[in-house]
């Protein structure tokens, strides 16, 4: 069956029509923006301490949790143990943080630390404001925190118009609901400050069975729009699938919004599968965050007051433009790694067809010979390169429409699959006009000939630009860049890290690279650093003109412009 998909515009239209017949259901996605780590990250971070404490290394040699090598590397350590579960399991969060702190006070103090000096963001703002005019009555969450009770304290001025019930009171949350003393949150995994802190795979078995029921109650009066939620909890996904049991349930709908081209958990799709069947009107609907999706949703609401939402938007604003660096006292805190891309494309080819996923559409490519960049969306297959070629690519899986396709920005704020493909296009066009060569991973750069006369200036400073190092199978390395792109500030920055590259890594041998490339780089400080960001940005920049993915003119090309001034942080004026 396919999985039901609710257009994200669909879903804001019809949102303030039936707005009162819903309940909400928070997920720790939806506090990820508040600056609290989502169980996710935290998992890594789990595994981080656990390989740190039982092999006895130095913090320093796994700090990068962004680094896919470091990441196999722990997960290797985890794998080892032969009682951990698979990455992506649904008690690995949970089974995990057991591991890392055996003790309840520990764990409790672990989620205090974490959870302590967050703020509400932007969502929990809006959410409140809806609250206040009862378009948002009954709120459930996952989570440990307060951001919704701050928030709500901040629009009504004052902390007594929430009603938050924690595990430990399901009588409590029971007479409130009967009550209708809206609004009500209930947190089902209790409270960082709860006695009984359910965080380990026997206590979440053993989550309140009461405050289960009232959800499952609740759900014959209320449709229910979850966010932030990945399904982890095998407790709540429970409670849901039994709600669809009872003929009637979900009757405002059952609105799951998803984050991310990637599918959602297999659990889930089960259950808005199971829905459907059901006759609910349920689906899965794409948003970018929970503080884009609360916006849209308040943009659409007529005679809302949003006085309280608007002023606190302006004041969350997270940068601000800093002077250019100038004279000896005028010096930043901080030279960041972001060069301000002033130039980056706004439409690529799009091709319909019978064609599959995104692995598919590369098997396609290579059999075809020719070049050309792709992307899979929902829109349909995304792309750069001659007509011709990318016609000759997919006219066997049928083509029905062949058009252009706008970049929307809202696209680009995230890890959409417009943005990997503006990533693939610019690493294309680096590689083609700069003398470098793809090392490896498809945004690792090297020179492509280190004794060209214009990496003399690299060499130096920093020494030799190639080796091979002893070991089976041999290493190869060279020194380079990884390239990346990211959003903030309403624009595009390309984000490079110099880093040595290896060639020929294996389980065997990750030491000995990891080793090596932490001692080659250990002495850059900051002068250093400075000096090979200088090298890279003029390198990229090159005499700043067009930097052209493929060179064609018959089709779609990517065109980027950069800028070689990086970004600078500096002290806040107080």
């Amino acid at each position: 069956m396919t999985l039901p998909q609710i257009a994200p515009d669909d879903f804001v239209r019809r949102f303030p029509l039936r707005a009162k017949g819903l309940m909400w259901l928070l997920g720790a996605g939806a506090s990820a923006s508040a600056g609290i780590p989502t169980a996710g990250d935290m998992v890594w971070e789990f595994k981080q301490l656990l390989f740190i404490s039982q092999r006895r290394v130095m913090p320093q040699s796994v700090a990068d949790l962004s680094n896919p090598t470091i990441r196999q590397q722990l997960q290797a350590h985890i794998n080892s143990s032969g009682h951990m579960p698979s990455p992506g399991a649904a008690d690995e969060y949970a089974t995990l943080f057991e591991a890392a702190y055996p003790g309840e006070a520990d764990r409790r103090a672990y989620m205090e630390a974490k959870i302590r000096g967050a703020k509400p963001s932007y969502g929990h703002m809006a959410l409140a404001t809806l609250m206040r005019e009862q378009l948002v009555r009954l709120v459930w969450t996952t989570n440990f925190d307060s951001l919704l009770a701050d928030a709500c304290a901040k629009i009504y001025d004052t902390t007594g118009q929430l009603t938050s019930v924690a595990l430990d009171a399901p009588d409590i949350a029971a007479r409130a609901i009967g009550d209708e003393r809206w609004p009500i949150e209930v947190k089902l995994h209790g409270d960082f400050r709860s006695r009984r802190l359910k965080n380990t795979p026997d206590e979440l078995r053993q989550q309140d069975a009461r405050l289960r029921q009232l959800l499952v109650e609740s759900s014959r009066r209320f449709g229910l729009v979850v966010v932030g939620y990945s399904g982890r909890d095998d407790s709540v996904m429970d409670t849901l699938t039994e709600a669809l049991q009872h003929k009637g349930s979900f009757p405002g709908g059952l609105f799951w919004l998803h984050r991310g081209e990637d599918q959602p958990s297999p659990r889930v799709s089960r259950l808005l599968e199971h829905a459907a069947k059901m006759d609910v009107e349920s689906g899965l609907v794409s948003v970018e965050n929970f503080d884009e999706a609360l916006r849209d949703l308040v943009r659409l609401i007529k005679d809302l007051d949003t006085r309280a939402l608007d002023a606190f938007a302006g004041e969350r604003r997270r940068c601000s433009d800093a002077a250019y660096p100038s004279g000896g006292r005028g010096w930043p805190v901080v030279r960041l790694n972001a060069l301000p891309a002033n130039q980056i494309p706004t439409v690529c080819r799009r091709v319909v067809c019978q064609v599959g996923g995104y692995a598919e559409v590369r098997e396609a490519v290579e059999r075809a010979g020719v070049k050309v960049l792709v992307g899979r969306t929902r829109a349909g297959v995304l792309a750069y390169g001659a007509d011709t070629d990318v016609r000759r690519v997919f006219e066997g899986f049928g083509i029905t429409q062949f058009d252009l396709h706008t970049i929307e920005i809202k696209r680009l704020r995230y890890d959409s699959g417009e943005r990997g493909l503006l990533r693939d296009a610019l690493v294309t066009a680096i590689t083609r006009q700069r003398h470098m060569r793809v090392v490896r991973r498809r945004n690792d750069l090297a020179p492509a000939d280190p004794e060209e006369a214009m990496w003399k200036a690299l060499q130096r400073l920093v020494g030799t630009l190639s080796g091979t190092l002893r070991s089976e199978p041999e290493l190869r390395w060279r020194e380079g860049i990884s390239i990346r792109l990211d959003w903030a500030d309403e624009r595009m920055w390309v984000l490079l890290e110099p880093r040595v590259l290896f060639e020929n890594v294996a389980d065997s041998n990750k030491a000995i690279a990891a080793d090596f490339a932490r001692e080659r780089v250990v002495r850059r400080y900051n002068r250093q650093l400075n000096d090979l960001f200088d090298f890279w940005a003029s390198t990229l920049v090159g005499d700043g003109s067009e930097l052209r993915a493929l060179g064609v003119g018959d089709g779609v090309d990517a065109v980027f412009r950069l800028s070689p001034d990086t970004c600078f942080s500096q002290r806040a004026r107080v």
